[in-house]
């Protein structure tokens, strides 16, 4: 992949992540959904480094330094990651020239993570089975990974329109 590549791949991973949290944004003030807490996630993370991966609460857990920060930063690196994800399964070429169908199916097998690594390390059990809703959990995740898809093709398509190749 040459720089040009990497640099698009990059941005893309960066506008799916954007569009997922613009979805929370509408998400709240449309139906009352609170915003996702990323200093949770990032108090996951840096409890990871210091050699503990998972937790009966995340939330009981003790408040690490920058927390806020390193979520954030997790949650834009995972989107460029899933991004990279789905350019390895298709080539390079969809880069240049996005198709809707990959990168939705990439977001929506993306939530396996989440139900499977993050919730049950979180404290949530897999498939959030021990949140206070166990299906509305599973549906907000869902709808979440399908609009990061979404996200994935209008910035893939986006770049090519704005930054032809």
């Amino acid at each position: 992949m040459d720089p040009g590549d990497l640099a698009r791949l990059v941005l893309i991973g960066i506008g799916a992540t954007a569009i997922v949290d613009l979805w929370s944004i509408a998400r709240r003030r449309f139906f009352n959904v609170p915003l996702p807490n990323f200093g949770f996630v990032g108090r996951w993370f840096a409890h990871m480094a210091r050699g503990r991966f998972r937790h009966d609460s995340i939330a009981a857990a003790p408040a690490i330094a920058g927390e806020r920060l390193i979520g954030w930063t997790a949650h834009y690196l995972i989107g460029i990651a899933f991004a990279g994800l789905l350019v390895a399964l298709e080539g390079v070429e969809w880069i240049h020239e996005p198709t809707p169908a990959p990168a939705i199916a990439v977001g929506i097998v993306t939530v396996v993570l989440p139900f499977l690594v993050m919730q049950p390390g979180m404290g949530a059990g897999i498939a959030a089975s021990r949140s206070p809703n166990p299906s509305v959990a599973r549906f907000q995740a869902l709808a979440t990974h399908t609009i990061f898809g979404l996200g994935l093709f209008v910035t893939a398509w986006l770049a090519e329109r704005l930054f032809p190749t």
